[in-house]
């Protein structure tokens, strides 16, 4: 591809390609499809993209029923998106947001097969928790018009995203995703492309502070939760809340603050590898530090 880029205008994206068809992805599919902008869903996996669909459609219909939308909202929404089967689908994307899992080798991958395709004035994103947006835009053919775009999970009820821009990232780079997140009724913060960026940097050491006090046998996997919801009004406790966005998400994120900042209070805890290693990565293998495989969840130490 040529090395002489132009940046579209906000106002000129239509059509947004996403990444990765898990829980991030399917989140930023639902809200960008809500806001009226053609989507094209891509995986490895159908199968995926499928219950992606699904499940995007039992949401919108929990939104519908709480009054956050109309229903009449719904169908167009879901009609909106398509499946993108291959990177080469998304290839006149104007904007392409990728979502897929926190490994770094995975998404250089991605990038380098992506930029063979994607026409040469479209934006490229990275929903990255923690990864440094500098160093990935070294891997695609647009560094300028290259940039972080980090949603909160879940996506279509947190109000948040974090946007963050490489040392090469352009003003008008900048701009124009700043004002498409403003379209799709969410609220920017912005910040520097340090290891796992603002809100990571300051919960993911919390979470992992927690599996050192469960670890070291301060309290108990009920006892740490319920003082933290009691004690410190949190909706959720802390081990509850790693078990949601996924054991392995919150080891990758230490990984990287703990190489990235080389201090010692961000070592991941024994304990959170060892649940890792064993594949109890939370809700989504239906064991962390609950099991969750019955009616109620039920701690596992």
């Amino acid at each position: 591809m040529t090395t002489e880029t132009k940046t579209v205008a906000a106002a000129d994206i239509k059509t947004v390609g996403v990444i990765g068809a898990g829980q991030m992805g399917s989140g930023i599919a639902h809200v960008v499809a809500l806001a009226g902008y053609d989507v094209k869903l891509n995986d490895l996996n159908k199968d995926a993209v499928e219950s992606a669909l699904k499940g995007i459609e039992a949401n919108l219909g929990r939104q519908a029923k709480k009054g956050l939308i109309s229903k009449d909202q719904i169908k167009p929404a879901l009609q909106r998106i398509s499946y993108a089967d291959g990177l080469g689908a998304l290839s006149q994307c104007d904007l392409v947001i990728e979502a897929a899992t926190e490994d770094e080798n995975i998404k250089h991958r991605i990038f380098k097969e992506l930029c063979e395709t994607l026409k040469s004035d479209a934006i490229l994103a990275t929903n990255t928790s923690s990864i440094s947006i500098t160093r990935l835009a070294t891997t695609t053919d647009r560094p300028e018009h290259f940039i972080g775009m980090h949603f909160m999970n879940p996506v279509p009820l947190m109000e948040l995203v974090e946007l963050i821009r490489g040392i090469a990232t352009e003003d008008t780079t900048f701009a124009h995703t700043r004002t498409f997140i403003d379209s799709l009724n969410k609220k920017t913060a912005v910040s520097e492309d340090f290891p796992a960026f603002i809100v990571n940097r300051i919960l993911l050491p919390m979470l992992n502070e927690a599996v050192y006090t469960l670890y070291e046998g301060v309290g108990t996997v009920e006892a740490i939760d319920k003082a933290m919801r009691l004690g410190a009004h949190h909706p959720m406790g802390p081990l509850e809340l790693a078990d949601f966005i996924g054991l392995d998400t919150c080891l990758a994120v230490m990984q990287v603050l703990y190489e990235g900042l080389a201090d010692t209070k961000y070592r991941p805890c024994p304990l959170l590898v060892k649940y890792v290693e064993a594949g109890w990565l939370g809700r989504k293998t239906q064991r962390g530090f609950y099991d969750y495989r019955g009616e109620t969840p039920v701690p596992t130490r």
